[in-house]
Formats: C-alpha cells, sequence, structure tokens
C-alpha cells in the first residue's frame, strides 16, 4: 500500500507526509485540545483508508450524464468499537470514510497498578452482525485493553478484526499480535518504549508511551 508501511507482519505504519506532519502537531505540549481532536479526526481518517484497502467490493451499474458506466458498491457491513473514552476521538474520522458503519462503544480502562484491562461498559449484540470491525484507541500502550476489546468482539461472531491507533508502543504490539496473531494494527507510529513504574514522586506514571502524546483522552477532552 502506497505511504502504508509493514514494520512488522500484520503491522502497518502510515506515513504520508501529512500524516507526519498531523501528528507531530499532536505531539507538541502547546497544541490545545480543540486542534488536537481535529487533527485526531484527520489522522484517523487516513488510517481507515489504510486499513479498508482490502474491503470487498460487489459490481454496480450506473448511468452518468454521458452513458452507463461499471461501478462498485462496498460490499461490507463494517462495525466500530471505540475503546472509551479516547476512542471517541477517532470515531468521526473513521465514519467520514464509512459512514454507514455501526458504532458499538466499549469500556475499558486499565488499571494503574496492574496495568491489567478492567471492562466497565459494553452492550454488544450476542452477535454483531458485521462483516469487519475496527477496534478504534489512540494508543496502543501495553495492549491489555485493546486486546480485551478484540476477544470481546470475536465472542460476538465476528473474524475479521483490525485495530487503529494513533501511536503504539512494542511492549503493546507485541501483547496484542501474541493474543491476536490474526489482528491487523495500523497505526500513525510506532514509539520507542513504555514507561517503567515510578521510581520518585514527580516520575511518569507506569505504561505511558515514550515519547508519546501524552493522555489522548485528557488532550482531546481538555481534562
Amino acid at each position: 500500500m502506497m505511504w502504508v508501511r509493514e514494520v512488522e507482519p500484520g503491522v502497518f505504519v502510515h506515513e504520508h507526509p501529512l500524516v507526519k506532519a498531523k501528528l507531530t502537531w499532536m505531539r507538541d505540549i502547546h497544541t490545545g485540545h480543540r486542534e488536537f481532536r481535529n487533527l485526531a479526526r484527520e489522522v484517523a481518517t487516513a488510517l481507515a483508508w489504510a486499513a479498508l484497502s482490502d474491503a470487498r467490493l460487489r459490481p454496480r451499474r450506473v448511468r452518468t450524464p454521458l452513458a452507463e458506466a461499471n461501478g462498485y458498491d462496498l460490499d461490507e457491513r463494517v462495525g466500530l468499537v471505540p475503546i472509551l473514552r479516547a476512542g471517541l476521538g477517532l470515531v468521526d474520522g473513521v465514519l467520514a470514510v464509512v459512514p454507514n458503519a455501526t458504532v458499538w462503544p466499549v469500556g475499558i480502562y486499565r488499571d494503574e497498578e496492574t496495568l491489567q484491562p478492567v471492562t466497565y461498559y459494553e452492550k454488544l449484540p450476542s452477535t454483531l452482525p458485521i462483516s469487519l470491525c475496527l477496534v478504534l484507541d489512540p494508543m496502543l500502550a501495553t495492549g491489555g485493553s485493546a486486546a480485551a476489546a478484540i476477544t470481546l468482539v470475536k465472542s460476538r461472531g465476528v473474524q475479521r478484526v483490525k485495530f487503529l491507533g494513533l501511536v503504539g508502543a512494542p511492549e503493546g504490539v507485541r501483547h496484542v499480535r501474541t493474543h491476536h496473531p490474526d489482528v491487523e494494527i495500523y497505526l500513525a507510529a510506532l514509539d520507542d518504549h513504555l514507561t517503567p513504574p515510578p521510581q520518585k514522586p514527580d516520575d511518569p506514571p507506569a505504561g505511558y508511551i515514550v515519547p508519546g502524546l501524552g493522555d489522548a483522552g485528557d488532550r482531546l477532552f481538555g481534562t
């Protein structure tokens, strides 16, 4: 795929110049939450184009102003599962590409002491009426929340699942790929590492992506 590089099996990083520039603005500590939110939406749209590059099509015959032409309709039922709360910041960008997609938010948070995922909200039907699910979360840090959401989606009968995020850490990528080797991961950047457990009171919390872009939820919603 043009502008998308497979950095390791099943892990794709979007390297379009505009994506790189927009992500740099998002990393900047001086970028306000309104601009951060707009940039997240734009990068999510680019990631959605990449993730749907293998989407199935069905033929369709249309009439142009001059003649009849052969064309296509999307032959996929796409569902979005944003992980609350930060995953909501990617929804509009993906819906710009697939406006008929259904959306089922899932609430999963990371316990700051154990770094394990805790599911606190989900209203998924017993069988998801979709053929492709995109799990959305800006940050793929430890990978626990992403893997838990993917497991939940698969338990509802969906076989084709992909993950879309802005920034990932090697630890999170490894965790998701270990538990779900069939799930492709699409990112705007694969960063260096996660912060270790704090040794001093002013050290950052454990499990944050470095260099990252901070707490995506806080920066999206101005909290």
